[in-house]
């Protein structure tokens, strides 16, 4: 045989062989992929973005995607690609001191007529299914029926047309923030823990473009606060109440987290809400210029200034004279006044001071506008004060707006409720074994009946250990 004939005989074996190697090849390849897959199926299932599932029938047929980060179908190798996704939260209304609805899209509110807030179904991530609604009260004060009683519901439902909703009379450009100032809000204390703290952390983010609907509006309080409120927005405050107007907003918030009495949760003061960062925004507020109290050295010639909260009715001190006399004599300057509902001047004479003191109530919540390093010496009454002194006033929110903590117990012979009940009388004798029954009772017998006469012998270590305190 010639090399030529013994060269084509080669080559027509070879083509012969092509398509079978091909095949070959193309079943090795197929056959690892599906091997490859099994080892790793087990892996791809702990994902936790994509759930990849393979449809095998006479071949790889299609690749579906389950994304929990996008809701956009997309087209691949000629197929539709499914992108489903978990539907994010709209209302929340398990917890049981709050509850909370934060929706984005098309909101809708009317106010005064139907106290209604509507929104696209679709327009949240994920689809709603049916009439989903929900009827939210939104005040930060759930598990307390007294102070829920006459809060505002508004009806929050999802809608799937867009003809049921009523045409909008205002559109905004920015988000909305609906809650009610109801409750105790006449209460320094609870104005403070239930509305502006957290009004604060949920407004924060918008850097005041944020629009305040407020319902059981009150305007003496919208006065007191306004240098507060204007810092969180800077639109005027709409009282949705009395509003008529159909407005349509791109996000709506509807009520107020709250976390615990004046303090901030510190997994959101991880974003930067602290209680360190609102007592800065009251400083803007206020005009404020003292940043931190004074310091005692041995060329300090300024005197350390201390503030005696006067109270008129309960809890008042009955000898603030000779307590004011005293802390005299240990080289303070004294200033006695009653808290005020003026917060542009009462805030200035706080900010001024380096020590506070005052009996156990309302008026001390005012401690949020003290110079950093400041004193707050809390008088407990007679009577069981020792949780809710601590709680309200004590070590923990003090601390955490860069305060220091002082407290005073008083003995039964400084207490007034001597002049009302005999030494045996279980209020005397045994506290507990009436404050144990309500609150309701404790409040009315011990907060409502009680006032002090300090002890100022007695009470001279505590101001010591206060100027102590202040010492370099």
């Amino acid at each position: 045989m010639s090399k030529m004939t013994s060269n084509r005989v080669v080559a027509k074996s070879f083509s012969w062989y092509e398509p079978k190697l091909g095949y070959c090849v193309f079943i090795g390849y197929f056959i690892l992929a599906l091997t490859t897959f099994t080892l790793l199926k087990p892996f791809l299932d702990l994902l936790p973005i994509s759930n990849l599932q393979l449809s095998m029938g006479t071949g790889l047929n299609k690749l579906v995607i389950e994304d929990t980060n996008s809701s956009q179908p997309s087209i691949s190798g000629g197929e539709l690609i499914i992108l489903k996704q978990e539907r994010k939260p709209i209302c929340n209304v398990s917890n049981p001191k709050f509850d909370f609805c934060d929706i984005e899209g098309d909101v809708r509110i009317h106010g005064s007529n139907s106290s209604t807030i509507l929104f696209a179904a679709s327009s949240q991530m994920g689809t709603l299914e049916g009439d989903e609604s929900w009827f939210i009260k939104p005040h930060p004060r759930k598990y307390d029926r007294n102070a829920m009683k006459f809060i505002k519901e508004f009806s929050v439902k999802a809608i799937v047309d867009h003809e049921e909703a009523p045409p909008c009379t205002v559109n905004h450009n920015v988000p909305a923030i609906v809650f009610s100032i109801g409750g105790y809000s006449d209460n320094q204390f609870h104005s403070f823990s239930d509305l502006l703290i957290p009004l604060f952390t949920v407004s924060a983010q918008f850097h005041g473009e944020v629009q305040f609907l407020v319902a059981n509006f009150e305007k003496d309080w919208i006065i007191k606060f306004q240098a507060v409120l204007e810092q969180l927005s800077k639109y005027e405050i709409i009282d949705i109440d009395t509003d008529d107007k159909v407005r349509c907003f791109p996000r709506m918030i509807v009520g107020l987290k709250f976390y615990k009495d004046l303090k901030i949760d510190p997994l959101t003061a991880s974003n930067g809400y602290s209680m360190k960062m609102f007592r800065k925004l009251l400083r803007k507020a206020y005009s404020l210029k003292k940043s931190t109290a004074i310091k005692i050295g041995p060329h300090t010639q300024e005197k350390p200034k201390l503030l005696i909260i006067s109270r008129k009715g309960s809890r008042s001190f009955m000898n603030v004279d000779e307590i004011a006399e005293m802390a005299k004599s240990l080289g303070l300057e004294v200033v006695v006044s009653e808290a005020t509902k003026n917060l542009n001047e009462f805030s200035l004479v706080l900010n001024s001071c380096d020590v506070m003191l005052g009996v156990h109530g309302a008026g001390l919540t005012n401690f949020v506008f003290l110079p950093t390093n400041a004193i707050v010496i809390q008088v407990l009454p007679w009577g069981g004060f020792e949780w809710v002194g601590s709680n309200c006033y004590g070590k923990q929110p003090t601390l955490e707006m860069d305060l220091r903590y002082l407290e005073y117990k008083i003995k039964v012979e400084e207490s007034s409720l001597l002049q009302q009940y005999p030494l045996d009388h279980p209020v005397i004798k045994d506290p507990s074994s009436v404050t144990n029954h309500s609150w309701g009772l404790f409040k009315s017998v011990y907060m409502d009946k009680q006032n002090v006469k300090i002890n100022v012998g007695r009470f001279r270590a505590t101001l010591l250990e206060a100027l102590d305190l202040l010492h370099y």
